[in-house]
């Protein structure tokens, strides 16, 4: 599928969240992962790049943070996601892959299955790491018969192909022991001239690490001279290498090789950190200078060709910066207070008591104002009072308890028709107004009165000296001590508490300057809903 160049090939672009949930959503259910499985396999920084095959069929690759492919999917709007592994397998020698022949396969194959293509290590119980990806052409059944030949996957991808181009081109991983539940799952359809063969076959180890440290270690140096800032030059050797090179050495991740043997200058050929830096002097990457028998970096080679054809890949910095915001957002979600759940309530009362009575509803009870809608539209409805002319209208004087309820003046006959949520508020208005907030971990306070919303008003005296004044949080359990101290630290300015002027009984917290935005913040991060804080004189309402 990727044999020759891609072609309509568009510049990546990062995966918005929700899509990115999206996709590991679909991808923990289509191969039945555990969710932290499927985070390691989406992760965050995910790029997409849309595509046309030679044979101009469209696709999408989603790349990992270092460029390389992870997935991807063929066709226009096909929800078929193709990986690079965590799929079945088949095994057959390095030496004919494309070229299929197997010697090792699950027995529950079916024809249209996505399979993956493994390096097959004869008289072993290690697996090589998957270089293709396809479809089943027939069922494994069929390659379990003897002497059967013919296509036994449609391969997709491979290992070296034009989608492979697109990441950091490295080498595949060390073979990986197979479980002992993995190796009984599998059919051996091994024979005398596959034995033949594989004896002949070259084992792939990796058991001289010299030469990919090297290659990563350059890899970190065209990194670091790819990002690096001028104006932090000149600075000593030393410091270059552990401030800038060694945070940029790649690190572990499903689209990046691991590296068993460390990284350093200790284990790499040149074995000095002179030597290393001075080779790269040579190369032009960088100018050195020795001043007082210390070794100082005065420029980097930010144009040169190597450090410009550079393919980024996901570094440890990379890792340690996104693992520092996932422990501040996990920390904001500790410290960030459940939103109080305000509920306005209403109980008959008076006039309403004789009504709710009269309809057969329960009068000790406290209604919402939906409940409260309810119970109006099953009294309008089982006495036929809705209009016929046009039903958002209630035919009122047709009822002489509902008239009398809901009347506000001592002539009651000006009452004829009412739309129903004129009605709502009318008999609410005849209600005693309660409510209910209830707080996580708390009990639920139910009290009787009107509750308003948190007052935050900014007034200005004197011509231009200006004070912040919060009244009315007392319904929100909040207490005026604490909220004045808290308010003196966000806002760093002084704070005074009084008793609120007029008949309430309340106080009132003053805070020097205009702090509305800083005190309506505090107060939504206290679990108050936004809709149940009132400002004026420094922000919106």
């Amino acid at each position: 599928m990727f044999k020759k160049p891609l072609g309509n090939l568009k510049t990546s672009a990062p995966l918005r969240n929700s899509d990115r949930r999206k996709l590991k959503q679909h991808i923990i259910q289509t191969f039945s992962l555990v969710p932290d499985v499927g985070e390691e396999l989406v992760p965050e920084g995910l790029l997409s790049v849309k595509f046309n095959t030679y044979t101009d069929e469209p696709g999408v690759a989603y790349l990992g943070p270092g460029g390389d492919p992870l997935w991807f999917t063929l066709g226009i709007g096909s929800e078929d996601i193709i990986p690079t592994d965590l799929i079945p397998f088949l095994s057959t020698p390095s030496a004919v892959i494309p070229t299929l022949q197997v010697v090792q396969h699950p027995p529950s194959l079916q024809a249209g299955q996505l399979v993956s293509i493994t390096e097959y290590i004869h008289h072993s119980t290690h697996i090589g790491s998957p270089l293709a990806v396809g479809h089943m052409a027939v069922d494994s059944d069929v390659l379990s018969e003897a002497g059967s030949k013919g296509k036994a996957v449609f391969v997709l991808h491979a290992w070296n192909d034009h989608l492979f181009d697109m990441g950091h081109k490295g080498n595949p991983p060390d073979p990986w022991e197979m479980s002992h539940s993995t190796t009984n799952d599998q059919h051996s359809t091994e024979d005398e001239d596959v034995d033949a063969l594989s004896s002949h076959l070259e084992q792939t180890q990796l058991d001289d690490h010299a030469p990919k440290i090297e290659l990563t270690k350059e890899d970190a140096m065209k990194k670091t001279l790819s990002s690096s800032q001028a104006s932090a030059l000149p600075m000593p050797a030393s410091t270059f290498y552990s401030a800038y090179i060694l945070p940029s050495r790649p690190a572990q991740s499903p689209s990046q090789p691991s590296v068993s043997t460390p990284i350093d200058i200790k284990h790499s050929t040149h074995k000095s950190l002179a030597y290393f830096l001075k080779s790269a002097e040579k190369q032009g990457l960088l100018k050195l200078k020795e001043i007082k028998s210390e070794l100082m970096v005065f420029s980097v080679a930010t144009s040169h060709a190597d450090v410009v054809a550079h393919r980024p890949y996901l570094s440890l910095k990379d890792v340690a910066l996104r693992n520092e915001k996932r422990g501040q957002r996990e920390e904001e979600e500790r410290s960030r207070v459940k939103e109080l759940e305000v509920t306005e309530l209403w109980k008959p009362h008076l006039q309403s008591l004789i009504f709710f009575a009269e309809a057969g509803f329960d009068t000790s009870a406290r209604y919402t104002y939906a409940e409260i809608k309810t119970v109006l539209d099953k009294y309008v409805t089982d006495r036929q009072l809705v209009n016929a002319h046009d039903q958002s209208y209630i035919n009122v004087g047709a009822d002489e308890l509902l008239q009398t309820t809901l009347c506000k003046s001592d002539n009651p006959a000006n009452m004829e028709f009412f739309k129903r949520e004129q009605l709502i508020e009318r008999l609410s208005d005849k209600m005693q107004s309660w409510y209910k907030i209830c707080a996580e971990g708390k009990d639920p306070v139910l009290k009787k009165g009107q509750i308003k919303p948190i007052s935050v008003v900014v007034k200005v005296r004197q011509g231009r000296k200006a004070t912040t004044l919060i009244t009315g949080f007392e319904p929100f359990l909040l207490e005026a001590a604490a909220l004045a101290e808290e308010l003196k630290m966000r806002c760093a300015s002084s704070t005074s508490v009084s008793p609120a002027p007029g008949k309430s009984s309340g106080m009132l917290v003053l805070v020097q300057g205009k702090q509305v935005k800083e005190v309506t913040e505090f107060l939504t991060s206290q679990g108050v809903p936004k809709r149940w804080v009132h400002t004026e004189g420094g922000g919106k309402k």
